[in-house]
């Protein structure tokens, strides 16, 4: 494991797992319906779809959007064991949840916080948002897709605009049932200078 300052005086330590953006997607390529609808992956994912993802998986890292749509869908059985869950935002809830760990910092010590209580495992990125920031600084080795037969026609698109281009190299593609999952490496760029 190695050794990152937080910018609090402390150093953690970082695990030796890999930084994972996890989603589903429609084939029109939403990762969520109108007004972020997240219902209809249920119909397609179960948390024996791919047992081998949730296996490897110590901990999660969420928006604060993608964190208030699962406590909407929490009555409908839905749960997924990713290990520790921390929940990136700029303003906690007023009543703690105690299963989550909010987080107000940049997301450069989210993620260093995040993958040290992952541990060894690896750490998921969850959420559009949290995910494109992870992408712009660099931070992310692979992406993971689980293409759903389905076409939204209109939701939150994979990535928002802006993004700018980042290079993949696909490494695996598994079917389960009617899911695809799609696996790339993220194929590092040097940083720009200053960052």
């Amino acid at each position: 494991m190695s050794d990152v300052n937080t910018g609090t005086g402390t150093s953690t330590h970082i695990g030796t797992g890999k930084v994972v953006v996890n989603r589903a997607m429609s084939l029109d390529g939403f990762i969520a319906g109108p007004d972020h609808a997240m219902d209809w992956i249920f119909e397609y994912l179960t948390t024996d779809t791919f047992p081998e993802v949730m296996a490897a998986t110590g901990a999660m890292l969420i928006g604060r959007g993608t964190y208030e749509v699962g406590k909407r869908m929490a009555d409908q059985d839905t749960a997924y064991d990713g290990g520790a869950q921390f929940v990136l935002t700029h303003e906690p809830p007023v009543e703690p949840d105690p299963a989550v760990t909010f987080l107000t910092c940049d997301i450069e010590e989210a993620v260093a916080t995040a993958r040290s209580a992952a541990g060894d495992k690896n750490l998921e990125i969850l959420g559009a948002d949290v995910a494109a920031q992870c992408l712009r600084r660099g931070l992310v080795d692979e992406i993971l897709v689980y293409v759903v037969p389905v076409l939204l026609g209109d939701g939150v698109r994979f990535s928002p605009p802006g993004l700018g281009r980042i290079d993949l190299e696909p490494f695996s593609n598994t079917q389960s049932g009617a899911v695809t999952m799609l696996r790339f490496r993220v194929r590092k760029q040097p940083r720009p200078s200053g960052s």
